[in-house]
C-alpha cells in the first residue's frame, strides 16, 4: 500500500558523513538536530536508517519542509519519494506514478536505478530496473527509455520499505552545522563577510558575529544593513548571535594617535583585539574574517600579518584565495549581495586613508599599536555591547 495522500516522505542522502568513522553517529544526531530546528514542527518526524536520513510531514507544510531541506548543510542531496509495502505490483505502480508525474512535466526519457538493500528481496537491482522500466513503457508509450543520458532517473530503493523518487534536488553538502564548535565572524556591511560565515558553516562551525559601529561616523541604516544579513546568513548557520560594540571612541583615538597611512591598519588591529576577547569569553574556538589576499590595501600578505598579531586565537580566511566575481556569485546564490551592495558604509570605508601603508612592518605594527593605548576603550566598548539573536 502507498503512503497516505496526507503525508509527504523525504529521503535525505548524506554527503561527507558517510566518511565518519565511529564517531559518525555524533554527526547524524547532530544533523537530525538542525533539521528539527529548521523545520519548527512537531508535526514532523526525522529517523536514521542504514545511512539515509527520512523525513516525514503533513502535506500542508511539505513546502516549509522544501525550504528547511534547501537551507541544511551535511545533506548531498534529497527528493521527495513514494513509499509502498514490498510487493512487486505495488512497487511497478509506484514507478509508473512517478513516471506520469516526469511526463506532465515535460520529460521524455527516462531510465530506472535501483539499489537493493534488502537481499531476500526476489529480484536482484537489475532486474528491478527491467520490470519498472516495462511497466513505465508499457502505461506511458510516450517515454523513452535512454540509460547513458536521460532527461530524468526514476530511482528505486529496496529497504524495510520500497522507496520511489525522481528530481532528486542537490544538497549543500558539508557538514552539520555545529560540528566543529563555534567560531566569531567580524561581520561588515559589505560583500566579504557574510559569505565568509556562510563558507565556515559549511564546514561544521557555529557562527556567532560582532560588528563594530561607530555613530555618527556609520548611519543607523548601516547596522540595519549589518543586521539584516546577520538574518541571512542565520537562516543557514541554526542562527547568528551577533554582538554589536560600539567603537565610536577607538576610532577618535586612533585618528588623534595613529598616522594617517596607517589608520586602517590599526582599526582592524583594534577589532581584532575586540573580536578575541568576545571570543575567549563566549567560548568561541577561533576568529572568521572575510580578507581576500591583495583584494584591498589592508589585505596585503604584510598587513594581514600586522592585524594577525592581535590575535592569539586562529584567524579562518575561507575566502583568502578568490577572486571577488566568484564571491559575488555566493553572495547571490545565499540572498546577500542585494543588501550588502546597499549604499550604508562602514567605519573601515569612511575612515580609509587617502594613500594607505601597503606594506607595513608587523613590528612598526606593534609599537605604533601601543602608542594608542587603545585597550582600556576596547573593554569600555565591549562592556556596553548588545547582543542581538538572528535568523532560523
Amino acid at each position: 500500500m502507498a503512503d497516505m495522500p496526507e503525508s509527504f516522505t523525504f529521503l535525505l542522502k548524506p554527503g561527507e558523513l558517510t566518511l565518519k568513522g565511529g564517531n559518525r553517529g555524533d554527526f547524524e544526531q547532530v544533523l537530525k538536530r538542525n533539521l528539527s530546528t529548521l523545520l519548527q514542527s512537531a508535526a514532523c518526524r526525522v529517523r536514521i536508517r542504514d545511512g539515509r536520513f527520512f523525513l516525514h510531514c503533513p502535506r500542508e507544510i511539505s513546502g516549509q519542509a522544501e525550504d528547511a531541506l534547501d537551507r541544511l548543510f551535511g545533506i548531498a542531496g534529497w527528493a521527495k519519494t513514494r513509499t509502498s509495502d514490498k510487493e512487486l505490483r505495488n512497487i511497478l505502480k509506484a514507478c509508473v506514478e512517478e513516471a506520469k508525474t516526469l511526463a506532465e512535466g515535460g520529460i521524455r526519457s527516462f531510465k530506472v536505478e535501483a539499489r537493493r538493500s534488502d537481499k531476500s528481496f526476489p529480484l536482484n537491482s537489475y532486474g528491478i530496473c527491467c520490470a519498472a522500466g516495462d511497466a513505465v513503457r508499457e502505461e506511458l508509450p510516450a517515454l523513452t527509455v535512454n540509460v547513458r543520458s536521460p532527461e530524468a532517473v526514476i530511482s528505486v530503493e529496496i529497504r524495510e520499505k520500497a522507496y520511489i523518487y525522481s528530481l532528486e534536488k542537490k544538497g549543500r553538502g558539508g557538514l552539520p552545522v555545529g560540528t566543529a564548535g563555534r567560531g566569531l565572524l567580524l561581520l561588515s556591511g559589505g560583500i566579504d563577510s557574510p559569505v565568509a560565515g556562510y563558507l565556515m558553516a559549511g564546514r561544521g562551525m557555529g557562527i556567532d558575529a560582532v560588528y563594530f559601529h561607530t555613530p555618527p561616523y556609520t548611519s543607523q541604516e548601516a547596522l540595519d544593513k549589518v543586521v539584516t544579513l546577520a538574518e541571512i546568513l542565520g537562516r543557514y548557520t541554526m542562527g547568528v548571535k551577533l554582538r554589536i560594540t560600539g567603537f565610536t571612541e577607538v576610532q577618535k583615538r586612533i585618528k588623534e594617535r595613529g598616522p594617517l597611512p596607517w589608520t586602517t591598519v590599526l582599526l582592524r588591529m583594534a577589532m581584532m583585539e575586540g573580536a578575541e576577547k568576545i571570543a575567549r569569553k563566549q567560548g568561541d574556538k577561533c576568529l572568521i574574517t572575510g580578507e581576500s589576499l591583495s583584494q584591498v590595501a589592508s589585505q596585503t600578505v604584510e598587513n594581514i600579518a600586522c592585524t594577525q598579531s592581535r590575535a592569539g586565537l586562529p584567524v579562518l580566511r575561507p575566502l583568502i584565495g578568490m577572486d571577488k566575481e566568484g564571491i559575488i556569485k555566493i553572495a547571490q546564490a545565499i540572498g546577500t549581495y542585494e543588501s550588502s551592495i546597499l549604499p550604508y558604509p562602514d567605519c573601515c570605508i569612511l575612515f580609509s586613508p587617502p594613500h594607505p601603508v601597503l606594506r607595513g612592518n608587523p613590528m612598526e605594527a606593534r609599537s605604533l599599536y601601543a602608542a594608542l593605548d587603545a585597550s582600556p576603550l576596547i573593554d569600555q566598548a565591549l562592556g556596553r555591547s548588545e547582543l542581538k539573536k538572528c535568523g532560523i
